[in-house]
C-alpha cells in the first residue's frame, strides 16, 4: 500500500501544478534605452518602462486606488511588451497590463474600466483566496485518491480484472472535479471584480460605459472563438452572462460623462507614443499621415523619424512640439534621448536637464541624464550621475538598467567594488543568474566583510529561485 501511496504524492505534485496552470492560462485568455525603454524582468517578461505613460497610469489609478482603500498598498501598474489585450494582477502590488490593452481603448475611461476591474481583484483578495481554495481541493483529491487506491486494492486482492476496477474511475476523477472547482471559483471571483470595478468608477464620478464597451468587444470575440464551448471549462463568466450582469449595474448617474478633452489629448498622445516605437515607418505613416497634423500624429512621426530616419529632420519635427507646448517635459525628454542615442551626449544633457526639472516624476528621465552624462566619458559628471543612479534605484529597485549604467558611472569613478556590485544587481533584476554570482562573488571579495556591500553581494549569492508552478493570475 506505502508504494501506492506515494505514487498519489507523486500525481498529486503534477495535479497542483497543472491546477495552477489552469489558473494562469484562464487569467492569460482575455481577454541601450530608447523610449519606452524594454527590459526584461525576473520573470522573463518583457517589460516597458517611461516616464510619460507611467505618469498617466498613476493619474488613471489614484482615485481608484483610493476609493478601494487600497492607497496605502503601494500598487503600480507594470506594462508588458504584447500586443494581445490583457491585463491581469498576480498579487496585491502589481497589476499587469499588454501594451496591447492601452493601445485597443480609444478613450481613457475604457482603459480606467480595465484598471478598475483589475483593482477589484486585488481589494477582493482574490489571489490569496485561490491559493486558499486550491489548497483545500487538493485536500479533497488526496482523501478521493486515497479511496480509489482503497478500492483497487481490495479489488485486486479479490482477483477482479483491472480493467473493469471502479477504483481507478475514482482515481481519474479528481483532477476533473478540481479543475471544474477551481475555474468556478475563478469565474466568481471575475463577477465579483466586475461589481466592485463598477463600484470603484462611480465612487470616483467616472462612467462605466468604457468597461462595458470593452467587454461588449471582447465578447463578440469570444463568442465568434468560443462556439459551443463548455460554460464550466471557463475561466470567465460567458461573454452572454457576463454583459447581461454588467447591464444591471453599469447604468450609474455618470453613464454618459465624457473624459474632459486635456485627459483625451494625454491618451491619444500615450498611443501615438507607443506606436512609434514599436511599429514600423511604413505602419506609422499609413495610421498617421502627413494630413494628420494634430499633436499625436506630430509625435508618432517625430519618434518614428528619430529611431529610423535622418536625425536633423527629426530634430526639427521634435523642436515643433517642443515650440507648440514649451512646457511639456516629455518633449524635451524626447530631444536628448534622440541626441543621446546618435552618439552626441553633451548636446543630450541640457534638455534632459529640462525634462527633469519639469517631469511629475522624473525617475526615469533622471536615468536616462546619468546615462548621458556618464557617456562624456568626463570623470568629473560621474559624481552627479552617481547620485541620479543611486536614487532612481532605491525608489525603484526593479530599474536594471538603472544598476548597469550604476556599474559604469562607478567604473568612471574607479571603484571597481561598487561597480561589481552594481553590475551583478543589474544581471539578478535580468533573471541572468550565473552571471549575476560571478559578478556578485568577485564584488564580495573586493569589501571589507561585513560592510554594506558584502552583505548586498552575499544576498546574491545565496539567493535561491522559487520552485514550484509559479505565481497564479488572476485576469480579465
Amino acid at each position: 500500500m506505502s508504494a501506492a501511496i506515494e505514487a498519489v504524492k507523486r500525481r498529486l505534485g503534477k495535479l497542483a501544478f497543472r491546477a495552477a496552470a489552469i489558473v494562469v492560462a484562464g487569467a492569460m485568455v482575455l481577454a541601450g534605452m530608447p523610449l519606452p525603454s524594454v527590459a526584461r524582468g525576473r520573470g522573463g517578461l518583457p517589460i516597458i518602462r517611461d516616464a510619460e505613460i507611467e505618469q498617466l497610469l498613476r493619474d488613471y489609478t489614484k482615485p481608484i486606488f483610493a476609493a478601494a482603500g487600497l492607497t496605502k498598498q503601494n500598487i503600480r501598474v507594470v506594462i508588458i511588451r504584447d500586443r494581445a489585450f490583457n491585463a491581469f494582477v498576480v498579487d496585491g502590488h502589481r497589476i499587469f497590463v499588454n501594451v496591447g490593452a492601452l493601445l485597443d481603448s480609444k478613450t481613457p475611461n475604457q482603459l480606467i474600466g480595465v484598471l478598475a476591474h483589475e483593482t477589484g481583484h486585488i481589494a477582493g483578495g482574490h489571489l490569496s483566496k485561490l491559493r486558499m481554495e486550491l489548497a483545500h481541493a487538493q485536500t479533497i483529491s488526496i482523501l478521493t485518491m486515497l479511496l480509489g487506491i482503497g478500492a483497487t486494492f481490495a479489488a485486486s486482492r479479490a482477483g477482479n480484472a483491472v480493467g473493469g476496477n471502479p477504483g481507478l474511475v475514482a482515481l481519474g476523477a479528481p483532477q476533473s472535479m478540481l479543475q471544474r472547482s477551481l475555474l468556478a471559483y475563478q469565474r466568481q471571483h471575475e463577477e465579483q471584480a466586475d461589481r466592485a470595478g463598477v463600484k470603484f468608477l462611480t465612487a470616483t464620478h467616472q462612467s462605466a460605459k468604457g468597461m462595458y464597451e470593452t467587454f461588449k468587444r471582447m465578447a463578440g470575440e469570444q463568442l465568434f472563438m468560443a462556439h459551443g464551448a463548455d460554460p464550466y471549462l471557463q475561466s470567465h463568466p460567458m461573454a452572454r452572462e457576463r454583459l447581461a450582469a454588467l447591464t444591471e449595474i453599469v447604468k450609474t448617474p455618470y453613464w454618459d460623462k465624457k473624459d474632459p478633452p486635456e485627459l483625451q489629448l494625454r491618451h491619444d498622445m500615450m498611443r501615438a507614443k507607443l506606436y512609434g516605437f514599436l511599429d514600423n515607418p511604413g505602419t506609422v505613416a499609413r495610421r498617421y499621415p502627413l494630413s494628420d497634423q494634430s499633436l499625436p500624429a506630430r509625435y508618432a512621426r517625430a519618434i518614428s523619424g528619430y529611431l529610423h530616419g535622418d536625425l536633423r529632420n527629426a530634430q526639427a519635427q521634435i523642436d515643433a512640439l517642443i515650440h507648440s507646448q514649451p512646457n511639456n517635459p516629455y518633449f524635451y525628454e524626447l530631444k536628448g534621448q534622440a541626441l543621446l542615442e546618435a552618439g552626441r551626449a553633451r548636446e543630450a544633457i541640457p534638455p534632459l536637464r529640462h525634462a527633469v526639472a519639469g517631469a511629475p516624476n522624473p525617475l526615469l528621465i533622471e536615468v536616462l541624464l546619468a546615462q548621458a552624462l556618464i557617456a562624456t566619458n568626463d570623470p568629473k559628471l560621474a559624481d552627479e550621475a552617481v547620485a541620479y543612479l543611486r536614487r532612481a534605484v532605491s525608489s525603484d529597485p526593479d530599474i536594471a538598467d538603472g544598476y548597469a549604467q550604476l556599474a559604469m558611472a562607478y567604473g568612471r569613478k574607479g571603484d571597481l567594488a561598487q561597480a561589481d556590485l552594481a553590475a551583478a544587481q543589474a544581471a539578478f533584476l535580468r533573471g541572468d543568474q550565473r552571471t549575476a554570482r560571478q559578478l556578485a562573488a568577485r564584488a564580495k571579495g573586493r569589501f571589507p566583510v561585513g560592510s554594506p556591500g558584502w552583505v548586498k553581494a552575499e544576498d546574491i549569492l545565496g539567493y535561491k529561485p522559487p520552485r514550484g508552478p509559479g505565481p497564479r493570475r488572476a485576469g480579465h
